[in-house]
């Protein structure tokens, strides 16, 4: 069984962005390795500016139905069902989400935001914001 650590911090063109994706150790076992997971996900927070989500009715890419109603998110790397604590640095409103939809994919936007979450947050359009991986 050979044995070794890995640390992934998949930042790409994400100034910053300070988000450790996955630690963890990789065993090869029968000719397959396999990754079993014992860190933090969390290493500090990731800033940058939210949008509020344009739902069109469609399923997400997670699979589940839209809700605009619902307490969700997008966001480009974090894996589904990641929960995220997102501060409006404007007022200072927090509210935590949980990503189910990749994007967004613009310039310097680091999450998108259902209208329930945006409305928590006391904003409609465009807001600074601070991320960070919420402890379950």
């Amino acid at each position: 069984m050979k044995r070794r650590v890995v640390c992934m911090n998949d930042t790409g063109n994400h100034a910053n962005d300070g988000i450790v994706r996955i630690i963890g150790v990789v065993m090869t076992i029968c000719g397959a390795a396999v990754l079993f997971v014992t860190g933090s996900t969390s290493a500090k927070a990731e800033s940058g500016i939210a949008s509020v989500y344009a739902y069109s009715g469609s399923k997400t890419a997670s699979g589940e139905r839209a809700n605009p109603a619902g307490l969700t998110a997008a966001h480009r790397t974090l894996a589904f069902g990641t929960h995220v604590r997102v501060t409006n640095r404007r007022n200072g409103r927090s509210v935590t989400v949980r990503i189910n939809d990749r994007g967004p994919f613009v310039r310097r936007r680091v999450i998108d935001i259902t209208p329930a979450g945006a409305s928590a947050l006391g904003f409609s359009g465009l807001v600074p914001v601070n991320l960070e991986v919420a402890q379950n």
